[in-house]
């Protein structure tokens, strides 16, 4: 009574797969440790196997898809347009240039500014700030602007930092002539729009009609068409006192001029979105930029293919029914705000059952982990990001989020592996046990025996399964997504093909095998279950190599590797009597 009681406990054992949170928790620290080689910090252990099933990822396009190194290649001035391409011969090139307005676009740029420019201690000029005023004080500099002297000629009375939902900064400085005056920067259409004059090429101030609106509007759009980031610079006089309290005026600008900003796509991204599309992955482009630098940029990526592009602000008015036809071809969102990238991924996780990973590298990004992972920027990341994100991609490169993706799969599949593994030995060992129990009265496998498998099963079978690198084929299939089925019809077919061949064998060795051995003596029981103690074993080793590659690997052709194995375990003679 005392054996079947025991007996029974070890099948319960054995049935129980507790070997699996140690497979799960080992694959997750692996892929965890080999993805920061891949400059990729892990903060949240689960976010590895979440972004194996992302199927969207939600994209910003600066540093992200672009290399973040600006320069200023194109300049609307005084109604002319001049490209850039020599830094030394900048000065040359704008020399025909009014000095009037010349000196008024060199005050905007190194007072309307967030950056700064400082002598380092090898005495060499350096440029500090963002990149998009580092490219702007580097032009300004170039155009022989002197940093230090149009800081010191005017006193800053009020600034107004750069606003995302406003698109626009300014400030308002005390001239030294007497007199106060707002300077105004930003996105080209908004700021364009609040101006009421502009500098002809004669250097003069003269109202701002409809054909010159066009004009320049049209160059707003070409710069933005060559994938160009543009801004509009515009002042205004103020002839009154301005106190510091006082709100910086909305209107009445007068337009000094537009500048192209080139921001290369990094190297590789082509190939990168590439892989995703194949991966089943959709990319879509969320930036703050104009529409048609947008378009460009992911032309030039390879994320648009036909798809819907379009602006925060019309996104923000279109009605749920409407959303819900956009929202599964868009792929890209140009002007929008934080409020719409957290709409966008609402509706995507929501209602169309998406799993979305969100790169995100400003304090207006934070909200973005809504997402079921959160992607920051490790190098332009703000630490607000940084801390709600679950990745951090140290080298802010958009190939090392497919890696990311690529490392999630791999413990997705790896832990499928162990539990294919783990579950053919389990149910070989319940039924040969069970059915063995019931109808001859003995088990073939003892409490120690199966005690002995369960525990090197669990621990160098998860070992072994569990730290199997990624193979690029895993991104030429699609996401498992969210509702997908974790135990396939491919492992079905694994588990119940090893199951039945291998239960088929054992039984029939301890039905046939003191017969087939020609066992005899009192020895014969213990030799016949050593025979099939190490039949079992075998069989679980050969089980394991094929379970490596579930997908690749026939049932047939695992089963004659384990019946290989079987008949070499039978030519042994030392098992003969």
């Amino acid at each position: 009574m005392l054996e079947y009681f025991a007996i029974a406990v070890t099948i319960v054992v054995v049935a129980v797969p507790e070997g699996l949170p140690l497979a799960v928790t080992l694959s997750l620290a692996f892929a965890m440790k080999k993805m920061m080689n891949d400059k990729a910090l892990v903060r949240h252990l689960a976010a590895c196997e979440t972004m194996g099933s992302a199927t969207t990822i939600c994209s910003d396009k600066t540093g992200t898809l672009t290399t973040n190194h600006m320069t200023v290649v194109k300049v609307c001035m005084c109604g002319n347009i001049k490209e850039v391409s020599d830094s030394e011969k900048v000065i040359s090139m704008f020399s025909q240039v009014p000095s009037s307005a010349l000196k008024i676009f060199l005050q905007s740029i190194f007072n309307n500014t967030g950056g700064e420019v400082v002598i380092n201690q090898d005495g060499k000029t350096e440029i500090l700030g963002t990149p998009t005023e580092a490219a702007l004080l580097e032009f300004g500099l170039s155009l022989g602007g002197n940093f230090q002297e149009v800081r010191q000629e005017a006193k800053i009375v009020k600034v107004e930092p750069f606003n995302s939902a406003k698109k626009r900064m300014g400030v308002v400085i005390q001239l030294p002539e007497g007199g106060y005056r707002a300077h105004c920067k930003g996105a080209s259409e908004i700021v364009l729009a609040a101006c009421d004059k502009y500098v002809d090429p004669a250097g003069n101030v003269v109202p701002l009609d409809e054909s010159v609106a066009r004009q320049l509007n049209a160059t707003i759009e070409d710069f933005a068409n060559e994938a160009l980031r543009t801004l509009c610079l515009a002042y205004m006089d103020i002839e009154n006192t301005f106190l510091a309290a006082e709100q910086i005026p909305v209107e009445g600008y007068t337009c000094i001029g537009i500048v192209g900003i080139k921001d290369p796509v990094r190297p590789g991204v082509k190939e990168s979105v590439a892989i995703c599309r194949s991966a089943g992955i959709t990319v879509r482009m969320v930036t703050g930029d104009n529409i048609n630098t947008a378009k460009a940029i992911a032309r030039e990526c390879g994320i648009t293919e036909g798809g819907i592009a379009i602006e925060g602000p019309e996104f923000r008015e279109k009605k749920l029914e409407e959303l819900m036809q956009i929202i599964p071809n868009l792929q890209v969102m140009a002007r929008s705000s934080p409020l719409d990238k957290h709409t966008l991924v609402k509706h995507l996780r929501t209602t169309f059952n998406e799993v979305v990973a969100v790169t995100g590298d400003g304090t207006n990004d934070a909200p973005a982990p809504e997402a079921d992972i959160g992607l920051a920027m490790g190098i332009a990341g703000t630490e607000v990001a940084k801390e709600s994100a679950d990745v951090i991609i140290l080298d802010d490169n958009f190939s090392t989020i497919v890696t990311v993706a690529k490392w999630g799969r791999s413990v997705y599949i790896n832990i499928q592996k162990f539990v294919q593994f783990q579950l053919t030995v389990n149910i070989v060992a319940l039924i040969v046990n069970f059915s063995s129990a019931c109808m001859t009265g003995k088990a073939p496998l003892t409490a120690v025996q199966l005690l002995w498998v369960n525990m090197i099963m669990d621990t160098l079978g998860a070992l072994a399964l569990a730290t199997e690198p990624p193979q690029n084929e895993l991104m030429k299939r699609t996401p498992v997504g969210r509702k997908g089925n974790f135990i396939s019809n491919v492992m079905w077919r694994n588990i119940l093909g090893q199951s039945c061949y291998q239960f088929i064998v054992i039984w029939y060795l301890q039905t046939q095998g003191e017969r087939l051995f020609q066992l005899e003596g009192p020895s014969a029981g213990l030799t016949l279950n050593t025979l099939i103690f190490n039949s079992f074993v075998f069989c679980q080793v050969f089980n394991e190599i094929s379970s490596r590659e579930m997908e690749k690997v026939d049932v047939s052709v695992a089963c004659c590797r384990t019946m290989c194995s079987s008949r070499c375990l039978l030519a042994l003679p030392s098992f003969r009597s």
